[in-house]
């Protein structure tokens, strides 16, 4: 099949967060988005659980034609995407079909953006315990150095649209004084989760001008531009009538009222049952 859309994936809200810079980046390419809702949050799964959950909807997407797959889910990609790209890709024996993540795109660049060389790193419990951002940003930039501080109760906080609560003061100013206390010469703190975005004017109300704030969304746009433009046999193959379709594994209309939080306009969504 060729001109389809570019598929992204995430485990609920968070990727349109992603989305959103994908298509004000590339908005003359199709695209189809996946929420699993139903079974969301992913932070404290299993990683054979959340690989489970990843490589049914990828296996989603291919059937729908998607030959291009975002995971816009760091947890997703930290826990699922290396298996799938290594183990399960090969099986299909289709040099056409693709799965990218948004954390490498991440790591590739972040060294650059911290003038002291000490990042801090903000996600989820699942994102944290994998280790994936040390990992990553040390094949990069070996000589920075990476600070990790789990932040499990923000992803409710704005699913809630609570972001700025006293008690999303507190969480935020309890998780942003640990990873400082660890290091106090980190400059650089990235959102390693695609809902934190959603908590930027509280975060900067409990932080120093001097550190700055990184989210992932306009990053991994660029590193999607990118990406088509060296593979042009695969960005040949992806549609361009500016269509951007929802789907959701839990309720529709729950879905439509919190997704224009995060896409920044309101949206229809479609029921769908992985199983």
């Amino acid at each position: 099949m060729t001109n389809q859309p570019i598929g992204v994936f995430d485990s609920g809200f968070g990727g349109l967060t992603i989305l959103k810079e994908l298509v004000t980046a590339l908005p003359a390419y199709d695209y189809l988005y996946l929420g699993d809702n139903a079974r969301a949050p992913y932070g404290h799964k299993s990683f054979d659980i959340v690989y489970e959950y990843t490589k049914e909807a990828v296996d989603w997407f291919f059937n729908r034609g998607c030959n291009l797959v975002i995971l816009a889910c760091n947890t997703a990609s930290a826990k699922a995407l290396r298996s799938i790209q290594q183990e399960n890709l090969p099986l299909l024996k289709d040099s056409n079909k693709r799965v990218l993540g948004v954390i490498r795109p991440t790591a590739e660049v972040i060294g650059t953006l911290s003038r002291a060389g000490h990042v801090g790193v903000l996600g989820t419990n699942g994102t944290v315990q994998s280790e994936s951002y040390l990992m990553e940003i040390a094949k990069f930039f070996p000589e920075v150095q990476v600070t990790q501080e789990a932040c499990p109760e923000w992803v409710s906080l704005v699913e809630e649209n609570r972001c700025d609560s006293e008690e999303a003061h507190h969480y935020v100013a309890l998780h942003l004084n640990n990873i400082i206390n660890q290091d106090p010469q980190i400059d650089t703190l990235l959102l390693a989760c695609t809902h934190y975005p959603l908590l930027m004017k509280t975060i900067k109300s409990h932080l120093s001008d001097e550190i700055r704030i990184v989210s992932q969304g306009e990053i991994v746009a660029n590193s999607l531009k990118k990406y088509l433009e060296k593979h042009p046999h695969m960005e040949n193959n992806c549609s361009k009538q500016g269509i951007t379709t929802f789907y959701t594994t839990g309720d529709c209309s729950d879905f439509n009222s919190h997704a224009s939080l995060f896409f920044g306009k309101s949206v229809t969504a479609h029921r769908l049952n992985l199983k």
